[in-house]
């Protein structure tokens, strides 16, 4: 059996789950055809589902066949091996070098942006006002973003120039933005423009805006 089709993805609610908008904007990327198993988050049945198919008890987790891969850096990571013609890090050394250091940032920082802002696609945030140290989270980000496309942007409207791991991992910051209505710089508001742009986040959004879930923790008006 083809071991591509043997790709499925496990993930969390489309409208909020940002990890798992990494993980299938990933998949999606490299073209292959997967599977995709969304578990309604904080339901009845919420962890009895994880329980059964998540290794860690969160999401995304993909699967290959019998090989099991949980946390978005590592699918990240594995795609870019079993793909490497897809172009998810950039083929230049030191840019990805830089994409890696980006991600991982991503990764294990920004803790006030993602408990302060939580993703929610389909709400708008008006009258959120960012705290401080929210505020400090979103210059650094923005800093990234203009450095690596100083840096290495210039082929193109992302990160790298082309799309890759990079602007996947950014890319539920700018849904928090566009959310949260987070004021950004002429440069900063072009790049996330072209994030919102993209074919596989609007694939991604629309699916959000179809969902009939709903979590009233990170609900606002």
């Amino acid at each position: 059996m083809d071991p591509v089709a043997e790709l499925r993805l496990v993930l969390g609610n489309k409208n909020y789950s940002s990890w798992s908008m990494r993980g299938w904007l990933a998949a999606r990327l490299t073209g292959a055809p997967f599977e995709e198993t969304v578990i309604p988050l904080y339901q009845e049945d919420t962890a009895r589902a994880k329980a059964d198919m998540c290794p860690a008890g969160r999401v995304p987790v993909l699967y290959d066949g019998d090989i099991s891969i949980w946390d978005s850096l590592a699918i990240g990571e594995y795609l870019a091996e079993k793909f490497p013609d897809a172009g998810l890090w950039p083929a230049d050394a030191a840019a990805r070098a830089t994409a890696r250091s980006v991600c991982s940032e991503m990764h294990s920082q920004f803790v006030d942006l993602r408990n302060e802002l939580p993703m929610n696609i389909r709400a708008s945030g008006d009258g959120i006002v960012p705290t401080e140290a929210v505020r400090a989270d979103v210059e650094r980000v923005t800093e990234l973003w203009r450095s690596c496309q100083t840096s290495f942007g210039t082929s193109g409207p992302f990160l790298f120039g082309p799309w890759c791991l990079a602007d996947i991992f950014y890319a539920p910051v700018v849904m928090r933005f566009r959310t949260y209505r987070i004021t950004l710089d002429d440069k900063a508001e072009a790049y996330a423009n072209a994030v919102l742009e993209h074919e596989h986040v609007r694939e991604w959004m629309a699916a959000a805006s179809a969902e009939s879930w709903s979590i009233p923790r990170y609900d606002i008006s």
